[in-house]
This record gives C-alpha cells, sequence and structure tokens, in this order.
C-alpha cells in the first residue's frame, strides 16, 4: 500500500499544489473538511485536478486530524493506492429513503458481498438515527463483515452536514465503501473515558431517537437542571454532557449526545436510539481518561492487524471531545500514533457520532463521545 497527503489551508493553500505520485494510479481518496470549504465547487475542483481519476469519499467535519495535528477550516485529501486489494463504494440519497433502517439496507445492497472483507460508512450528521442506520447494514451484510465509520460534522453549529463518494459534496448522503481481497488486514476499536455522575434514570417515554421523559419528568426539564448555566448554549453545550444509556442490567452502556432540542415538545433527539425501558445517566468529562481512551482504541486496533505499524489510521473522534479538549485535543491523536508507531499515515475528523464495534467480535454499533480507529495494512 502507498499513500500521499496533501492539506489545504487559507494562509498556505495545497502543501502539494501538484498534487503527487498517485493521482493515476490510485483507487481511493479520503477527503474530510470544513463544510463552508468543501461547498465552495471551486475547491472541489482543484482536488479533482489533483486525483482526476481517482473516486473520492469525504465528508464534512468538526476539525480535520491530519498526522499527529488537529486542525479546523481546512481540507484534508489522503490518497491510496492498494497494490494486492480492490474496492467499491455507492452513496444514496436520504430525501428518497423513509426511514434509517431502510438506508441501512439500501447502502450493503449497493456494494458486492462476494469476498468482502470490510465495509467504511460515512453519513450525513444530522438528518439520520445512526443506531438504525447501522441496523439497517447489519441485516444485509455477511455476520462476518465488519462496519467502521462516522457522521459527518459541522463544527458546534449543527447547521448542515455533507457526505460524497465520487460526487461533489451534498447535504442528506450516505455513503460506503467495501474492501476486498485476501492480503488487507483491518483493525479496530472504539473506545470514551467519560465519567457516569448522578442516578441512572429510566427513560419513560421516547420514540426511537427522540427522548421525551426520564422518571415521569420533563427529559429537557431534567437535563437543564444538571446543566445548569450550560442549558442556554444548547444543543451544542450538550456535546459536554452526554448520556450513557443501558438497556440491559450489567450491559455496558453506549453513550448518546444531543443533536437538537425542542422546546415545545420539551424533546431531545439524540444521534442514536434512546428507546423506553432504558436506563439513562449523565456523564461528564475527565481529561486523562478521554487520552487514555483514544490510547486503547488504538491498542486493540493494532493487536488486531498482528501488532505491526498499519500502513493507514482512519481516526473518527467526537466533537464532544474536541471540545472539552480544546488545547489538548492532539494529545488524544499523538497517544494513538504512539501506539501505531511513527511510519503509519494518520488522517480522520471530528465527527457527531461514531460507527464501530467497541471491540473485535463485538456488535457494531453507532457511539458517540469516543475515539473510533479503522487500520489498513496491505501484506
Amino acid at each position: 500500500m502507498r499513500i500521499e497527503q496533501n492539506l489545504w489551508s487559507t494562509e498556505k493553500g495545497w502543501l502539494h499544489p501538484g498534487g503527487g505520485t498517485l493521482k493515476d494510479k490510485a483507487q481511493l481518496a479520503f477527503v474530510f473538511g470544513a463544510t463552508d470549504l468543501l461547498k465552495n465547487p471551486e475547491h472541489f475542483a482543484e482536488i479533482k485536478k489533483m486525483v482526476p481519476s481517482v473516486p473520492i469519499l469525504g465528508c464534512s467535519t468538526s476539525g480535520e486530524i491530519f498526522g499527529t495535528q488537529v486542525f479546523d477550516n481546512t481540507i484534508s485529501l489522503t490518497t491510496v493506492f492498494f497494490e494486492k486489494s480492490t474496492i467499491q463504494g455507492a452513496q444514496i440519497d436520504l430525501t428518497d429513503i423513509r426511514s434509517s433502517f431502510e438506508a441501512g439496507e439500501r447502502l450493503a445492497r449497493a456494494i458486492d458481498r462476494d469476498g468482502l472483507l470490510h465495509a467504511f460508512v460515512l453519513s450525513d450528521g444530522l438528518q439520520i438515527n445512526g443506531s438504525e442506520l447501522v441496523d439497517g447494514l447489519l441485516k444485509h451484510l455477511p455476520g462476518n463483515i465488519t462496519v467502521t465509520g462516522g457522521l459527518a460534522g459541522d463544527g458546534a453549529r449543527f447547521g448542515e452536514t455533507l457526505v460524497f463518494w465520487d460526487d461533489v459534496p451534498q447535504k442528506q448522503r450516505v455513503a460506503i465503501v467495501g474492501f476486498y481481497g485476501s492480503h488487507l488486514k483491518i483493525g479496530y476499536g472504539s473506545l470514551g473515558g467519560w465519567d457516569p455522575f448522578g442516578p441512572e434514570r429510566l427513560i419513560t417515554r421516547s420514540k426511537e431517537n427522540v427522548l421525551f421523559e426520564l422518571d415521569d419528568q420533563s427529559a429537557l426539564e431534567v437535563y437543564k437542571r444538571y446543566l445548569g448555566e450550560h442549558a442556554k448554549g444548547l444543543p451544542a453545550t450538550g456535546l459536554l454532557f452526554p448520556l450513557s444509556i443501558r438497556t440491559k442490567s450489567g450491559e455496558s452502556g453506549i453513550v448518546r449526545t444531543i443533536l437538537s432540542v425542542n422546546e415545545e415538545e420539551q424533546s431531545m433527539t439524540f444521534a442514536g436510539d434512546v428507546p423506553e425501558g432504558a436506563y439513562a445517566r449523565f456523564m461528564k468529562a475527565n481529561f486523562e481518561r478521554l487520552i487514555d481512551g483514544a490510547q486503547g482504541a488504538a491498542k486493540t486496533g493494532f493487536q488486531a492487524v498482528g501488532s505491526i505499524s498499519p500502513d493507514l489510521a482512519i481516526l473518527i473522534s467526537c466533537v464532544g471531545r474536541k471540545l472539552i479538549l480544546k488545547q489538548r485535543t492532539e494529545e488524544e491523536v499523538e497517544a494513538a500514533q504512539d501506539i501505531l508507531g511513527k511510519k503509519t499515515i494518520v488522517s480522520g475528523f471530528y465527527s457527531y457520532g461514531e460507527i464501530s464495534p467497541f471491540t473485535p467480535g463485538a456488535k457494531c454499533a453507532l457511539h458517540n463521545q469516543t475515539m473510533t480507529i479503522t487500520l489498513f495494512s496491505e501484506s
């Protein structure tokens, strides 16, 4: 596997204006960038000039990961040439779909499942129920196929998110790329690092990813009481205080963050399901544990590829982690690189949700507030 990277910024333009040597050979290019930049046709035209014959998978972000650095308002380009492996991709328009579950079903059917090793998915970050999307994917993919990916971001604005596969960036899109080949190894891991506080509360009224009541009280009012002065900044400040959802006794909680609030309905909409009968608990940040979580995710993926430095790592971390870590944000990326080794090329973005099993063998799910790492290596 051969990989080249490029970065555009307002101050410097492209690091390598002419592109690289792989533009006529590569099978895939990852592009992650700020929403406003990707909406500008001139920027996308420049990308296509650098990789004219390479299909592009990408999305808008809440921050771009490039090596061990984290940027805002840039565009990252990572071009990949597989020597012994192949890919196949597709995208669908959510405006033509009745449900997020159906979107997952259609996406899974859009690629060849014979010989499929792994599926990587990018989704609109606002007009989607990520839990249902994953369930639809898993229903129609072979049971041994792993899925990773994430939901597109838009800073902390929650205005619009963009996704694209071999097309211009657009709203309400979901894209998938399948990876094929016996020489390709895929590793992955996903961990959080948030601490619970306060009592568990029973979800007494909800519908899919919309939460109405906790312990028969207005969920929004309960949440605002816990947030105190932070409540004025909802939904963005909700990223600092996610919920841990537990559906069975002793089950590890899945973290959920808010996408929007409805004052009239007194409801909160989350990136994934918050089922009635489940238990919810408020979470808060622990700086060291957030960084340890990133390192732990890297360790899990590293072991899965044979404990050798992989060729490529795609890091997808939640925007809530970035808002908490602030000037320490790069520490979680550096912690992951320390495990993977300096030879590994690192790309990725800050998201509105992460898709991955926690560990190899576990069921794939939508997560929030985690660092999710996907590793690629060819032998």
